[in-house]
Protein backbone atom coordinates (compact mmCIF):
# COMPACT_ATOMS: atom_id res chain seq x y z
CA UNK A 1 0.00 0.00 0.00
CA UNK A 2 1.25 3.36 -0.99
CA UNK A 3 2.36 5.78 1.99
CA UNK A 4 2.56 9.33 0.70
CA UNK A 5 4.11 10.46 3.93
CA UNK A 6 6.63 7.79 3.81
CA UNK A 7 7.34 8.86 0.17
CA UNK A 8 7.80 12.04 1.23
CA UNK A 9 9.97 11.74 3.76
CA UNK A 10 12.42 9.64 1.81
CA UNK A 11 12.59 12.09 -1.39
CA UNK A 12 13.52 14.89 1.45
CA UNK A 13 16.47 12.68 3.11
CA UNK A 14 17.35 12.00 -0.77
CA UNK A 15 17.33 15.35 -1.19
CA UNK A 16 19.64 16.83 1.51
CA UNK A 17 22.14 13.90 0.27
CA UNK A 18 22.29 15.91 -2.96
CA UNK A 19 20.76 12.50 -5.05
CA UNK A 20 18.09 13.80 -6.30
CA UNK A 21 18.76 16.34 -8.97
CA UNK A 22 21.39 14.42 -10.34
CA UNK A 23 24.58 15.92 -8.04
CA UNK A 24 26.49 14.08 -5.29
CA UNK A 25 28.05 15.58 -1.89
CA UNK A 26 31.29 16.94 -2.61
CA UNK A 27 33.43 16.73 0.47
CA UNK A 28 34.64 19.75 1.74
CA UNK A 29 38.44 20.51 2.54
CA UNK A 30 40.46 22.77 3.58
CA UNK A 31 42.05 25.27 1.11
CA UNK A 32 45.79 25.40 0.50
CA UNK A 33 47.12 29.26 1.13
CA UNK A 34 47.93 30.85 -2.32
CA UNK A 35 51.37 31.68 -2.79
CA UNK A 36 50.50 34.51 -4.66
CA UNK A 37 51.05 37.91 -3.66
CA UNK A 38 49.88 41.01 -4.52
CA UNK A 39 53.50 42.58 -3.59
CA UNK A 40 55.44 43.25 -6.76
CA UNK A 41 59.04 45.77 -6.80
CA UNK A 42 61.36 46.09 -9.59
CA UNK A 43 65.32 47.31 -9.36
CA UNK A 44 67.20 48.65 -12.27
CA UNK A 45 70.77 50.55 -13.18
CA UNK A 46 72.24 52.05 -16.34
CA UNK A 47 76.29 51.34 -15.35
CA UNK A 48 78.43 52.62 -12.14
CA UNK A 49 81.82 54.16 -12.34
CA UNK A 50 82.89 58.04 -11.29
CA UNK A 51 79.63 59.48 -12.30
CA UNK A 52 80.14 62.94 -10.23
CA UNK A 53 78.03 66.11 -9.47
CA UNK A 54 80.51 68.52 -10.39
CA UNK A 55 81.02 66.89 -13.93
CA UNK A 56 77.09 66.93 -14.94
CA UNK A 57 75.17 69.39 -16.16
CA UNK A 58 71.57 69.87 -14.41
CA UNK A 59 70.20 69.13 -18.15
CA UNK A 60 72.26 65.81 -18.39
CA UNK A 61 71.37 64.75 -14.77
CA UNK A 62 67.66 65.26 -15.63
CA UNK A 63 68.09 63.21 -18.42
CA UNK A 64 69.24 60.43 -16.60
CA UNK A 65 66.25 60.94 -14.08
CA UNK A 66 63.75 60.93 -16.46
CA UNK A 67 65.21 57.96 -18.44
CA UNK A 68 65.32 55.59 -15.54
CA UNK A 69 61.96 56.55 -14.31
CA UNK A 70 60.71 55.75 -17.44
CA UNK A 71 62.58 52.46 -17.59
CA UNK A 72 61.15 51.44 -13.98
CA UNK A 73 57.13 52.45 -14.91
CA UNK A 74 56.99 50.77 -17.73
CA UNK A 75 58.57 47.69 -16.25
CA UNK A 76 56.35 48.38 -12.67
CA UNK A 77 53.14 48.59 -15.52
CA UNK A 78 54.07 45.33 -16.75
CA UNK A 79 54.08 43.69 -12.95
CA UNK A 80 51.08 45.70 -11.79
CA UNK A 81 48.75 44.63 -14.67
CA UNK A 82 49.90 40.91 -13.66
CA UNK A 83 52.53 40.18 -15.86
CA UNK A 84 55.33 37.90 -15.19
CA UNK A 85 58.67 38.82 -13.45
CA UNK A 86 60.25 38.06 -17.08
CA UNK A 87 57.74 40.14 -18.95
CA UNK A 88 58.90 43.18 -16.63
CA UNK A 89 62.61 43.06 -16.68
CA UNK A 90 62.10 42.54 -21.11
CA UNK A 91 60.17 45.96 -20.82
CA UNK A 92 62.10 48.01 -18.52
CA UNK A 93 65.70 46.98 -20.43
CA UNK A 94 64.41 47.10 -23.19
CA UNK A 95 63.27 51.06 -23.06
CA UNK A 96 67.10 51.44 -21.69
CA UNK A 97 68.39 49.56 -24.87
CA UNK A 98 66.76 52.09 -26.99
CA UNK A 99 68.16 54.83 -25.01
CA UNK A 100 71.35 56.48 -26.38
CA UNK A 101 71.93 58.10 -23.08
CA UNK A 102 72.96 54.34 -21.76
CA UNK A 103 75.87 51.78 -23.27
CA UNK A 104 73.18 49.48 -24.31
CA UNK A 105 72.46 48.54 -27.52
CA UNK A 106 71.41 52.38 -29.24
CA UNK A 107 74.12 54.44 -27.76
CA UNK A 108 76.48 51.52 -26.88
CA UNK A 109 80.72 52.14 -27.29
CA UNK A 110 82.84 51.23 -29.86
CA UNK A 111 85.27 48.50 -30.20
CA UNK A 112 89.05 48.93 -31.35
CA UNK A 113 87.27 48.18 -34.93
CA UNK A 114 84.80 50.85 -34.72
CA UNK A 115 81.83 48.48 -34.32
CA UNK A 116 79.15 47.83 -31.65
CA UNK A 117 79.72 44.41 -30.23
CA UNK A 118 76.31 43.61 -27.93
CA UNK A 119 75.96 41.49 -24.87
CA UNK A 120 73.19 40.46 -22.71
CA UNK A 121 71.60 37.31 -20.49
CA UNK A 122 68.13 36.91 -18.93
CA UNK A 123 67.96 34.06 -15.90
CA UNK A 124 64.52 32.82 -14.81
CA UNK A 125 64.50 32.40 -10.57
CA UNK A 126 61.72 29.91 -10.56
CA UNK A 127 63.20 27.46 -13.43
CA UNK A 128 66.63 28.83 -13.11
CA UNK A 129 66.79 28.60 -16.94
CA UNK A 130 68.79 31.19 -18.54
CA UNK A 131 69.77 32.43 -22.02
CA UNK A 132 72.87 34.21 -22.81
CA UNK A 133 74.53 35.98 -26.39
CA UNK A 134 77.54 37.71 -26.96
CA UNK A 135 78.98 40.04 -29.55
CA UNK A 136 75.93 40.39 -31.22
CA UNK A 137 75.81 43.23 -34.48
CA UNK A 138 72.52 43.27 -35.68
CA UNK A 139 70.42 42.52 -33.05
CA UNK A 140 68.34 46.03 -32.08
CA UNK A 141 67.41 44.63 -28.37
CA UNK A 142 69.63 41.93 -27.32
CA UNK A 143 67.59 41.36 -24.25
CA UNK A 144 64.89 39.44 -26.00
CA UNK A 145 67.11 37.64 -27.82
CA UNK A 146 68.79 36.16 -24.74
CA UNK A 147 65.22 35.56 -24.06
CA UNK A 148 64.18 33.72 -26.71
CA UNK A 149 67.30 31.62 -26.19
CA UNK A 150 66.28 30.75 -23.27
CA UNK A 151 62.65 30.00 -24.17
CA UNK A 152 63.67 28.28 -27.42
CA UNK A 153 66.58 26.39 -27.47
CA UNK A 154 68.30 23.68 -25.60
CA UNK A 155 71.41 25.77 -25.28
CA UNK A 156 71.89 28.82 -22.99
CA UNK A 157 74.52 30.82 -24.55
CA UNK A 158 75.10 31.39 -28.25
CA UNK A 159 77.94 34.26 -29.77
CA UNK A 160 78.32 36.19 -32.61
CA UNK A 161 77.50 34.88 -36.24
CA UNK A 162 75.86 31.53 -34.44
CA UNK A 163 73.46 33.72 -32.21
CA UNK A 164 72.18 35.67 -35.39
CA UNK A 165 71.46 32.52 -37.19
CA UNK A 166 69.36 32.13 -34.28
CA UNK A 167 67.71 34.82 -34.22
CA UNK A 168 67.18 35.04 -37.80
CA UNK A 169 65.17 31.40 -37.72
CA UNK A 170 62.98 32.79 -34.83
CA UNK A 171 61.99 36.05 -36.71
CA UNK A 172 63.99 38.50 -35.71
CA UNK A 173 64.72 41.31 -37.86
CA UNK A 174 68.01 42.75 -38.29
CA UNK A 175 69.27 46.31 -37.81
CA UNK A 176 72.31 47.57 -39.46
CA UNK A 177 75.69 47.86 -36.99
CA UNK A 178 75.30 51.79 -37.52
CA UNK A 179 71.94 51.77 -35.83
CA UNK A 180 74.23 51.94 -32.48
CA UNK A 181 76.14 54.86 -33.58
CA UNK A 182 75.98 57.69 -31.65
CA UNK A 183 78.80 60.24 -32.20
CA UNK A 184 79.33 61.21 -28.63
CA UNK A 185 80.51 56.72 -28.50
CA UNK A 186 82.67 57.45 -31.32
CA UNK A 187 84.57 60.30 -29.76
CA UNK A 188 84.79 58.37 -26.97
CA UNK A 189 87.07 55.04 -28.62
CA UNK A 190 89.06 57.51 -30.91
CA UNK A 191 90.26 59.37 -27.45
CA UNK A 192 90.88 55.79 -25.79
CA UNK A 193 92.16 54.91 -28.94
CA UNK A 194 95.01 58.16 -29.32
CA UNK A 195 95.75 57.63 -25.29
CA UNK A 196 96.21 53.83 -24.91
CA UNK A 197 99.57 53.92 -25.64
CA UNK A 198 99.92 50.19 -27.15
CA UNK A 199 97.57 50.75 -30.19
CA UNK A 200 97.39 47.34 -32.77
CA UNK A 201 99.20 45.11 -30.92
CA UNK A 202 98.79 45.34 -27.39
CA UNK A 203 95.88 44.74 -24.55
CA UNK A 204 93.75 48.17 -24.61
CA UNK A 205 93.71 50.16 -21.47
CA UNK A 206 90.80 52.73 -20.78
CA UNK A 207 93.04 55.96 -19.70
CA UNK A 208 91.84 57.99 -16.68
CA UNK A 209 90.74 61.30 -19.20
CA UNK A 210 88.29 59.13 -21.02
CA UNK A 211 84.68 59.63 -19.12
CA UNK A 212 84.96 56.82 -16.69
CA UNK A 213 81.58 56.90 -16.28
CA UNK A 214 80.86 54.93 -19.42
CA UNK A 215 83.87 52.11 -18.73
CA UNK A 216 81.39 50.35 -16.53
CA UNK A 217 78.48 51.10 -18.64
CA UNK A 218 75.59 48.66 -18.26
CA UNK A 219 72.25 48.47 -17.96
CA UNK A 220 70.40 45.75 -15.68
CA UNK A 221 66.81 44.73 -14.27
CA UNK A 222 65.72 42.61 -11.47
CA UNK A 223 61.89 42.36 -10.79
CA UNK A 224 59.48 39.98 -8.49
CA UNK A 225 55.91 38.99 -9.71
CA UNK A 226 52.96 38.84 -7.68
CA UNK A 227 53.45 34.86 -7.95
CA UNK A 228 56.14 35.13 -5.97
CA UNK A 229 59.10 34.85 -8.71
CA UNK A 230 62.15 36.53 -9.41
CA UNK A 231 64.08 37.30 -12.62
CA UNK A 232 67.21 39.28 -13.70
CA UNK A 233 68.72 39.98 -16.67
CA UNK A 234 71.63 42.45 -17.69
CA UNK A 235 72.13 43.92 -21.58
CA UNK A 236 75.68 45.80 -22.67
CA UNK A 237 77.59 47.12 -25.24
CA UNK A 238 81.24 46.19 -23.19
CA UNK A 239 84.04 48.41 -22.69
CA UNK A 240 85.39 51.32 -24.81
CA UNK A 241 87.68 50.26 -27.38
CA UNK A 242 87.56 46.53 -26.68
CA UNK A 243 89.60 44.09 -28.75
CA UNK A 244 90.05 40.47 -29.45
CA UNK A 245 86.49 39.51 -28.99
CA UNK A 246 86.10 40.32 -25.50
CA UNK A 247 83.78 39.21 -23.32
CA UNK A 248 82.34 40.73 -20.34
CA UNK A 249 80.43 39.34 -17.14
CA UNK A 250 77.19 40.96 -18.37
CA UNK A 251 76.30 37.89 -20.60
CA UNK A 252 77.45 35.34 -18.18
CA UNK A 253 75.12 33.30 -16.07
CA UNK A 254 76.38 33.88 -12.45
CA UNK A 255 78.76 36.80 -12.89
CA UNK A 256 76.70 39.49 -13.96
CA UNK A 257 73.04 37.68 -14.00
CA UNK A 258 71.46 35.18 -11.86
CA UNK A 259 68.35 34.56 -9.92
CA UNK A 260 67.01 32.04 -7.82
CA UNK A 261 63.69 32.33 -5.96
CA UNK A 262 65.19 30.69 -3.06
CA UNK A 263 67.19 33.77 -2.76
CA UNK A 264 67.86 36.47 -4.68
CA UNK A 265 68.02 37.84 -8.16
CA UNK A 266 71.28 40.13 -9.09
CA UNK A 267 72.21 42.34 -12.26
CA UNK A 268 76.18 43.76 -11.69
CA UNK A 269 77.57 46.47 -13.47
CA UNK A 270 81.47 47.27 -13.04
CA UNK A 271 84.73 46.15 -14.37
CA UNK A 272 83.80 42.18 -15.84
CA UNK A 273 86.84 40.42 -15.35
CA UNK A 274 86.82 40.63 -11.47
CA UNK A 275 82.92 40.78 -11.72
CA UNK A 276 84.10 36.69 -13.55
CA UNK A 277 86.75 35.75 -11.28
CA UNK A 278 84.86 36.71 -8.29
CA UNK A 279 81.28 35.12 -9.85
CA UNK A 280 79.25 38.07 -8.03
CA UNK A 281 75.95 37.71 -9.00
CA UNK A 282 76.06 33.50 -7.69
CA UNK A 283 78.16 34.85 -4.68
CA UNK A 284 75.27 36.79 -3.31
CA UNK A 285 72.87 34.31 -4.08
CA UNK A 286 75.67 31.48 -2.55
CA UNK A 287 76.07 33.96 0.95
CA UNK A 288 72.44 33.51 1.09
CA UNK A 289 71.75 30.06 0.68
CA UNK A 290 74.88 28.41 2.95
CA UNK A 291 76.15 31.46 4.71
CA UNK A 292 72.35 32.88 6.20
CA UNK A 293 73.42 36.04 5.03
CA UNK A 294 70.81 38.50 4.34
CA UNK A 295 70.24 40.12 0.92
CA UNK A 296 71.62 43.43 2.03
CA UNK A 297 74.70 41.68 4.07
CA UNK A 298 75.58 39.39 1.06
CA UNK A 299 75.42 42.25 -1.44
CA UNK A 300 77.80 44.44 0.54
CA UNK A 301 80.03 41.97 1.70
CA UNK A 302 81.07 40.90 -1.96
CA UNK A 303 80.74 44.64 -3.74
CA UNK A 304 82.71 46.46 -0.60
CA UNK A 305 85.00 43.36 0.61
CA UNK A 306 85.94 40.78 -1.51
CA UNK A 307 85.83 42.62 -5.05
CA UNK A 308 88.26 45.71 -4.02
CA UNK A 309 90.48 43.66 -2.13
CA UNK A 310 91.25 41.04 -5.52
CA UNK A 311 94.69 41.42 -7.21
CA UNK A 312 96.05 43.17 -9.23
CA UNK A 313 93.90 46.68 -8.69
CA UNK A 314 90.51 45.53 -7.21
CA UNK A 315 87.53 45.49 -8.82
CA UNK A 316 85.09 48.55 -9.20
CA UNK A 317 81.63 48.27 -10.23
CA UNK A 318 78.42 47.76 -8.43
CA UNK A 319 75.01 45.07 -8.77
CA UNK A 320 71.26 45.65 -7.74
CA UNK A 321 69.42 42.69 -6.13
CA UNK A 322 65.80 41.61 -4.56
CA UNK A 323 64.88 38.63 -3.04
CA UNK A 324 61.42 36.72 -2.64
CA UNK A 325 59.76 39.04 0.38
CA UNK A 326 60.80 42.51 -1.84
CA UNK A 327 64.06 43.84 0.02
CA UNK A 328 66.39 45.77 -2.21
CA UNK A 329 69.88 46.25 -1.85
CA UNK A 330 71.93 48.37 -4.59
CA UNK A 331 75.58 48.34 -3.01
CA UNK A 332 78.47 49.84 -5.25
CA UNK A 333 81.95 50.90 -4.66
CA UNK A 334 82.12 53.69 -7.21
CA UNK A 335 81.58 57.36 -7.32
CA UNK A 336 78.32 56.86 -8.94
CA UNK A 337 75.66 54.13 -10.11
CA UNK A 338 72.56 54.95 -11.89
CA UNK A 339 69.96 53.34 -10.23
CA UNK A 340 65.86 52.84 -9.31
CA UNK A 341 63.87 50.99 -7.58
CA UNK A 342 59.76 50.74 -7.18
CA UNK A 343 59.56 48.70 -3.94
CA UNK A 344 56.51 46.96 -2.66
CA UNK A 345 54.55 49.94 -0.97
CA UNK A 346 54.75 51.33 -5.03
CA UNK A 347 57.56 53.98 -4.04
CA UNK A 348 59.66 55.13 -7.14
CA UNK A 349 63.59 56.32 -6.34
CA UNK A 350 65.81 57.03 -8.72
CA UNK A 351 69.47 57.69 -7.68
CA UNK A 352 72.58 58.57 -9.40
CA UNK A 353 75.54 59.61 -6.61
CA UNK A 354 77.18 57.84 -3.44
CA UNK A 355 75.89 60.63 -1.07
CA UNK A 356 72.10 59.68 -1.48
Amino acid sequence: MFDAHRWQTLLGLLGLLGIVGGTMPQPVTAQAPSSASNDVAIVIHGGAGTIERDAMTDEQEAAYRDALRTALQNGHDVLTRGGSAMDAIVAAITTMEDNPLFNAAKGAVFTSENTVELDASIMDGETRMAGALTGVKHIKNPITLARTILEESVHVMMAQEGAEAFAKQHGFDMVPNDYFYTERRREQAEQAREESGDGATGDVRLPDSVDPSHKFGTVGAVALDQDGNIAAGTSTGGMTNKRFGRVGDSPIIGAGTYADNETCGVSATGHGEYFIRAAVAHEISARMKHGAMSLQEAASSVIHEELPQMPPNGGSGGVISLDAQGNIAMPFNTAGMYRGYVDTDGNLVVKIYNDE
